[in-house]
């Protein structure tokens, strides 16, 4: 008996093709046993995200707010100082009692409270910046955000104040959450 007949127990086995070349799949691209490839595995345990979750893409959506109405507040504080500036030097106004109330407050002061905002509102459009590639860091600075404009949010105007403030809560409860923790703890590649 030879290698060549087929009925030979002790010769070569016949030539098959591969399994995956057989049902028409591409070299290169056939399936490993049938399962498909897991997702990334994030933090905990937990699948990472491939696109940003409802409510943290909220929460970003709420800062850009915020900063909106940042630029309203500094046009007003500005506009603010510049009238106190102004009323000073006026002599016919500094009997009227609505000024007194007024000069409470120093152009100095008011002026002082438009650098302020301006600065925090450059604070929040650079953490809504950084949502899409930012990490745990950017998570943390976004909860200690929410949390101190939540508080700063209170003080000037109550109306205002209290859209600031409710916005600012909401933002760090998205953050804080299972999502946010998720989406800011996902692996980069």
């Amino acid at each position: 008996m030879s290698f060549g007949d087929p009925n030979n127990p002790y010769g070569a086995p016949p030539q098959q093709q591969p399994p995956a070349a057989q049902y028409g799949y591409p070299q290169g691209q056939q399936p490993g046993y049938g399962y498909p490839q897991a997702p990334p595995v994030g933090a905990y345990g937990m699948s990472a995200p491939q696109t940003m979750p409802g409510n943290v893409s909220a929460a970003r959506v709420m800062m850009w707010v915020i900063a909106g109405l940042q630029v309203l507040g500094i046009a007003l504080f500005a506009f603010s100082a510049a009238s106190v500036s102004a009323a000073k030097n006026d002599n016919a106004v500094k009997d009227d009692a609505a000024f007194q109330q007024l000069a409470d407050y120093s152009s100095g002061l008011l002026w002082g409270i438009t650098l302020f905002a301006v600065a925090w509102a450059v604070f929040t459009v650079v953490l809504a910046l950084k949502f899409n590639t930012g990490g745990n860091g950017v998570r943390i600075t976004v909860l200690v955000y929410g949390i101190i404009t939540a508080v700063l949010g209170i003080y000037p105007f109550v109306i205002v104040g209290l859209i600031h403030t409710v916005l600012a809560i909401l933002i760090a409860c998205f953050v804080g959450g299972s999502n946010g923790s998720a989406w800011f703890n996902r692996p980069r590649y």
